[in-house]
């Protein structure tokens, strides 16, 4: 696939809000420090497309970017939204404010109808905390078709990359029916992987 240009479109907080054309939909999830916005600049080769932020937890905003892309030929339109969810698990956010975000990521999840792939990202460096558990369940009970992202692989030597991949695996999904890749956005490594498996689960 290739990544032709990437917008931002809209900040929702409820489905009146979402973008109302038929593109799929490509999600992000996880932890408020874990680099989902990185992430998006990284796939798209914008630096400041999706706003990063030195305090975690300040998005609160369910984000979409409209993505112009082709296939590798460039003869197939292959157009997606990214969609930034709030990052989950920041303490300084008081309860009843995580309790807001929640449902409006809850509903998003439930309601959207145009979810081709959730990607969550995970810290390979660190075990899967509670809220990534939680997080993990809730997408296999809805069933949304979902890989994971093992992140910051740049922050580990290389030679421990796959070891702590296949050990993050073990740890959240012991079935091994989901794929887990590893990803740096500071060395931009295994971008052309995770862009090819993104086109695959939007031809689905």
């Amino acid at each position: 696939m290739k990544i032709k240009n990437a917008d931002f479109t809209i900040s929702a907080v409820k489905e009146s809000q979402y973008p109302k054309d038929d593109l799929n939909q490509v999600v992000l999830v996880g932890k408020s420090n874990v680099g989902k916005s990185s992430f998006i600049n990284t796939i798209v080769n914008r630096k400041k497309l999706a706003r990063t932020s030195s305090e975690p937890g300040k998005t609160r905003l369910i984000n979409f970017y409209k993505v112009n892309a082709t296939d590798d030929e460039g003869n197939k339109n292959e157009d997606f939204y990214f969609v930034d969810l709030p990052g989950y698990g920041f303490s300084k956010m008081s309860k009843a404010e995580q309790i807001e975000v929640g449902k409006f990521i809850e509903e998003y999840l439930v309601k959207s109808g145009k979810i081709a792939l959730v990607i969550f990202l995970i810290d390979i460096r660190h075990s899967p905390t509670e809220d990534d558990n939680l997080m993990y369940n809730y997408i296999i009970k809805e069933n949304i078709p979902s890989i994971v992202i093992a992140n910051k692989a740049d922050k580990i030597a290389i030679t421990k990359v796959d070891d702590n991949v296949k050990k993050l695996q073990e740890e959240l999904n012991p079935l091994k029916d989901i794929t887990f890749m590893p990803f740096s956005s500071e060395r931009k490594i295994y971008t052309k992987e995770v862009t090819d498996l993104i086109e695959e689960f939007l031809n689905r």
